[in-house]
């Protein structure tokens, strides 16, 4: 009794704990945070510095003392200790003069993870002062935040790319059928920008503006009117500051590898797609979901790969961040449905 008391007065939560951002879904608010997962931190003493959006302005920016990291790599923790104090700000930052409050929260996590990466999901949370923790496949969590009927016994296809793992899903009765991860997603991306600045130009950029430039002008389908910009980094040869203008028919060089490791698990899941199910992909298609699957043209050259319609879905950053909300508030209407019975 204390405990359905105590959770009336609390600010219950879903969280997106992405490997590039974490979003925060409030329970009656909707998404009241959205924040890079950089830490910033001293290298000698491990006192934190900075967290979010001012610790993403510090990469490749600090000095030899100070080191901006994701504690987030393929959306699994590569630093227990950095995650639980990232969570814990955010908690604390969301919650604001409510500190005495500890939350329940759900969180998505990639569908392949481990049962031991796992349970330092749910540790990392417990530490951070959470009361009651709740994990959901991302996936999932992306198709209940996107609207997609997957209660009903007719086939969904969920593509979530996001910083760090692209997850493909088809789901079907709340279930899920057949669900493949892959590490390769945005960050990945912005990795492979890099790599042809150093390789073409013997340019060297930093994450920060490869990221930029993917979204600026990032294309893997052949675009009606071609862009172009200027980026700015470091001569690999002589050391020195320069600048090159570059195109979205570059873009879609850079960017090739990536996108089709990313095609080519879809087209992997559609295969061992049930007959019946892949049947009703003709007619309900593919749902596109996460920061990665903004890249200009990526709708189009997965619909001429597979041959299936693709859509986006409404605002496809937050998905998961909103499913996992929406999850949160069912779990309290099947307590409620519970103790009627009783």
């Amino acid at each position: 009794m204390f405990n359905y008391l105590f959770s009336m007065f609390s600010n219950d939560m879903g969280i997106d704990l992405g490997t590039a951002s974490v979003l925060v879904y409030l329970k009656g608010q909707g998404i009241v945070l959205r924040e890079p997962s950089v830490v910033a931190m001293n290298k000698h003493t491990k006192k934190i510095l900075a967290i979010g959006i001012e610790a993403k302005r510090m990469l490749g920016r600090t000095p030899e003392n100070i080191v901006a990291v994701r504690p987030l790599r393929n959306g699994v923790i590569a630093d227990f200790d950095a995650t639980e104090k990232m969570i814990r700000h955010f908690i604390k930052k969301v919650h604001a003069r409510k500190t005495m409050l500890h939350p329940r929260v759900v969180i998505g996590v990639p569908s392949g993870i481990t049962e031991v990466e796992r349970r330092a999901v749910r540790e990392s949370a417990e530490q951070a002062g959470v009361r009651e923790v709740h994990l959901i496949d991302e996936p999932m969590a992306a198709a209940i935040g996107a609207g997609m009927p997957i209660q009903e016994p007719e086939g969904n296809l969920i593509v979530d790319i996001g910083g760090g793992t692209t997850e493909v899903a088809v789901l079907s009765l709340g279930g899920t059928v057949v669900a493949k991860s892959l590490g390769i997603a945005g960050d990945e991306m912005d990795e492979a920008v890099i790599n042809y600045f150093r390789r073409k130009y013997n340019l060297i950029i930093g994450e920060n503006t490869a990221e930029e430039v993917k979204i600026n002008i990032g294309s893997v389908f052949p675009m009606d009117e071609e862009m172009s910009m200027d980026v700015k980094g470091r001569d690999q040869i002589t050391g020195l500051p320069r600048t090159i203008r570059v195109s979205s028919e570059e873009m879609r060089i850079a960017l090739a590898e990536p996108t089709k490791q990313i095609i080519e698990i879809i087209k992997s899941t559609l295969e061992e797609t049930p007959p019946e199910l892949a049947a009703d992909l003709v007619d309900y298609g593919i749902i596109l979901s996460g920061g990665g699957s903004l890249v200009r043209g990526f709708d189009k050259l997965l619909a001429q790969e597979t041959e299936l319609p693709v859509n986006r879905a409404d605002d496809p950053l937050t998905c998961v961040a909103r499913g996992t909300g929406m999850y949160m508030e069912e779990l309290d209407n099947i307590k409620d449905s519970s103790r009627s019975r009783f």
